[in-house]
């Protein structure tokens, strides 16, 4: 087992303890960390091998944060130094996230009520760009337990002056008719026709077909993957968490993450610009 300095070791243990932030979010405080390390310590380019590796497969359900660090792996071995590389790969993941908000932002009519699920910061980009272009509208979000990331989104949308409808999970089903568009974040797109997100989103996708609502997934390039639904690792966090009571019979299960296959939804938008996916209901 490699042992790490203090730093490294605090760098990793942040990651992988953060179970509130979101993919992107993750993955720029992660590479704002490695690049604070990097100048702390002037490390030559080969001695952060391990600790990339180690930063690559910590949060296996959340695929940017790999790429990210396969990135800056890849332009270490090209000779670039690391300082350059790692705020290079910061500028273009967050550069990414702004991209994505500008084609997003034609899908969300006026006085649009925009349904949610989780705090993604790419979905919160695009709330940003919105208020700062006047565009009105609102939003209904869930509390996402167990970790109720939506109190986070919840409350930046109160300080933008965003009126914000807070519900919980259970309550999707209800409002879903009451929106006008969907949108989540993603965690990962996967190579057979599905993408990874938090759980619930699949039944928030479910109750979206059902009511005829658009569901529009925005996630950048840096999470593409060759895995497939099937091979992939779901993370299981601390069944604490659920409160559960206890008992022999009792078995709680805490799974953070799902598989959505991408025919349930309207299509995606990356930094490229939006696509629809092979036999999605039409917007």
């Amino acid at each position: 087992m490699t042992r790490f300095d203090d730093r490294a070791q605090e760098l990793l243990n942040r990651l992988r303890e953060d179970y509130e932030s979101g993919a992107t979010a993750l993955a720029l405080d992660t590479l704002r960390g490695l690049a604070a390390y990097v100048e702390a310590t002037d490390p030559h380019p080969t001695d952060l091998t391990p600790l990339l590796h180690e930063l690559r497969n910590a949060r296996p359900s959340m695929i940017v944060i790999g790429n990210a660090m396969a990135k800056v792996e890849a332009l270490l071995n090209g000779g670039d130094m690391p300082q350059a590389v790692v705020n290079q790969v910061t500028r273009e993941l967050d550069n990414a996230g702004s991209a994505i908000a500008r084609h997003a932002i034609s899908k969300i009519p006026a006085n649009a009520v925009v349904m949610t699920h989780s705090a993604s910061s790419v979905v919160l980009a695009l709330f940003r760009l919105l208020a700062r272009k006047q565009h009105r509208f609102s939003v209904i979000c869930t509390q996402s337990s167990p970790g109720m990331e939506g109190h986070q989104l919840a409350l930046a949308l109160n300080d933008l002056g965003i009126a914000v409808t807070l519900i919980t999970d259970a309550q999707m089903g209800l409002f879903v008719s009451r929106a006008d568009v969907v949108i989540t974040g993603c965690d990962t797109w996967l190579a057979d026709g599905h993408f990874i997100n938090k759980s619930g989103t699949c039944l928030l996708a479910l109750a979206a077909r059902a009511h005829h609502k658009p569901f529009w997934v925005l996630g950048d390039s840096f999470r593409k993957s060759d895995q497939a639904s099937d091979d992939v690792t779901l993370e299981e966090m601390p069944v604490s968490e659920l409160h559960a009571p206890e008992g022999d019979w009792i078995t709680p299960r805490n799974i953070y993450f799902e598989t959505v296959p991408e025919s349930l939804v309207t299509g995606g938008i990356n930094e490229q610009g939006a696509f629809s996916f092979p036999d999605s209901p039409q917007q």
